[in-house]
């Protein structure tokens, strides 16, 4: 099995969903479930089998978090540097717009693009890896072409 980089933030959180995923939601949807059953008929009991598909859910989720964390290689940015690969915070300029924007690369499963969290696998990460500081960069995106230049590159 291939191992998933991840930061240590993006893994704590996922432990920390794990933990209230067993501790409180899966506790609260087992007495959910049972209080429904005690209505009566299961066959036209909505809110039971609203429970039982948020039993499922729970359930999945809780399956797909120990199944990333089994597969989790934490990276620790602070002990890296150089040119930009996983775990580097990078500030680019928009060469058409002269937007600034700051993006750390993380693993796929902690990314969050509204929080500065840039997917390994994307494409501006894919383009970004191995450059340095004042390298242009251009990248194919779904909204068409683009080019940045690096401005900086940090290990935080």
């Amino acid at each position: 099995m291939e191992k998933l980089p991840m930061t240590r933030a993006g893994a704590t959180a996922l432990e920390v969903e794990l933990k209230k995923l067993k501790s409180e939601e899966r506790p609260a949807i087992i007495q959910a479930i049972a209080e429904a059953r005690e209505l009566g008929d299961l066959k036209e009991n909505a809110e039971y089998h609203s429970a039982r598909e948020k039993q499922g859910f729970i359930e999945g989720r809780i399956k797909e978090i120990e199944g990333v964390l089994g597969l989790a290689e934490v990276i620790d940015p602070t002990k890296l540097s150089g040119s930009i690969k996983f775990g580097a915070t990078v500030t680019l300029v928009d060469e058409d717009t002269d937007e600034e924007k700051t993006w750390q690369i993380v693993g796929e499963h902690e990314a969050n693009i509204e929080k500065g969290l840039l997917n390994i696998k994307s494409p501006i990460a894919r383009a970004l890896i191995g450059k340095d500081e004042g390298d242009s960069v251009e990248v194919r995106t779904p909204g068409g072409e683009k080019s940045y230049e690096v401005l900086k590159i940090e290990y935080i």
